[in-house]
């Protein structure tokens, strides 16, 4: 049986890659789509390594975007995320990827998708995961996306043109709440684990923050040490479900496990001194707030982007356990600077207090992206058409 040819492109977005594919060019019925993309990416691999597809083995580079035509009047395209599991046959549509986001706009433009004149873009994207605006604002080179430029972003070598991503009115992204349980804190009873102070925030997907030192750790762990702590993951893992059943995102404790992607799950220490993957220093002065993210059930090794929005907000929340830790400054507007295991990365987030309520109003970031090739994807039909008996 001949193999599937579908058309495609691979991007970079941030510190993620993904296969990228026109909605018009899959089949309406989207309950055929989890296979096609599993066939394409070269999931489930047992060894992890996902030799026979296009994903790289780890989360942050097993994921697929669909791009169509906006529904929304304020939007100028629709982007679906799908972030596929690398060890087993799973396809979560529940929450978006903000890496990936920033490779949205520049894809919209280079197929023609969005016109625009000058040398300025400014493509507003609809998440329909979250149903969220992003406004996505970057050059144009020759009436395409730029891709030469001076900024550097921790995780990825080189440097590129910036991509200025500013989500609107993030909060809810997930739940519909800024505050799911309209707490700012709050202990989260974990069976078989105890109990432990956390904060449940959804701004541009759910997140529950934990504190590094009631885990036991300092907070600058890298990524391989924390991989091989099956102890931690496992706690991780058992505070995410639970945190996953107190938002209302599942029901059940079996639920949350297949609702793999959100909440994610992460834990904060205040700004220290540590070590990059790379062997770089940063200095305890360089950051406002140390953080890790558990992406999937594998340690991120930067930090997912919705993620880092998400913790940005959180610090702006007084009496939440990020902003507890975070270092103190009288400017409420003032960038917050992360530091995480590829260097630091910086976030700007407004939240206002309205009448006791708490709300995000926006949050901004740069990016770089890059198209990586285009043409078509081949995936096994046989193995396609077998799934989908």
């Amino acid at each position: 049986m001949p193999q599937t040819r579908i058309r495609a492109v691979f991007m970079r977005g941030g510190t993620s890659k993904a296969i990228v594919f026109h909605e018009q060019d899959l089949p309406r019925d989207k309950r055929a789509w989890d296979e096609i993309f599993l066939a394409a990416i070269g999931a489930p691999d047992p060894y992890g390594r996902q030799l026979d597809g296009m994903g790289g083995g780890v989360s942050s580079l097993s994921k697929v975007c669909i791009v169509g035509a906006p529904t929304r009047s304020d939007a100028d395209i629709d982007y679906t995320f799908a972030q596929v599991s690398v060890k087993d046959a799973r396809v979560d549509y529940g929450g978006n990827c903000g890496n990936m986001s920033s490779a949205m706009g520049p894809f919209a433009v280079d197929e023609g998708l969005v016109k625009i004149s000058g040398d300025q873009a400014l493509v507003r994207i609809h998440n329909t995961n979250t149903q969220k605006i992003i406004w996505s604002r970057f050059g144009l080179d020759d009436r395409l996306a730029a891709v030469d430029g001076d900024l550097a972003i921790p995780g990825v070598a080189g440097t590129g043109a910036p991509v200025r991503l500013e989500f609107r009115d993030p909060g809810g992204a997930t739940t519909g709440r800024l505050l799911p349980t309209g707490k700012v804190v709050e202990t989260l009873d974990v069976p078989g684990h105890g109990a432990f102070t956390v904060s449940m925030v959804d701004a541009a997907n759910a997140c529950c923050f934990v504190r590094a030192e009631d885990l036991g750790k300092t907070g600058t762990e890298l990524p391989d040490a924390l991989d091989a702590d099956a102890v931690l993951l496992d706690r991780l893992q058992a505070i995410r479900c639970a945190a996953s059943v107190a938002m209302g995102i599942a029901s059940t404790r079996e639920e949350a496990i297949a609702k793999s992607q959100v909440p994610f799950i992460g834990f904060v220490a205040g700004p220290l001194d540590a070590s990059t993957l790379t062997g770089e220093r940063i200095a305890a002065g360089e950051a406002d707030i140390t953080g890790r993210m558990i992406s999937n059930g594998q340690p991120h090794r930067a930090l997912p982007l919705t993620a880092s929005l998400c913790m940005a907000v959180a610090a702006r929340l007084e009496g939440s356990v990020v902003h507890e830790v975070t270092r103190k400054t009288s400017d409420a507007e003032a960038p917050i600077r992360i530091a995480m295991p590829s260097g630091v990365l910086t976030v700007a987030a407004t939240v206002k207090d309205r009448a006791g309520e708490w709300i995000a109003e926006q949050g901004a970031f740069y990016r770089t992206q890059r198209r990586l090739f285009d043409g078509h994807v081949y995936a096994s039909s046989a193995r396609i058409a077998g799934r989908n008996r």
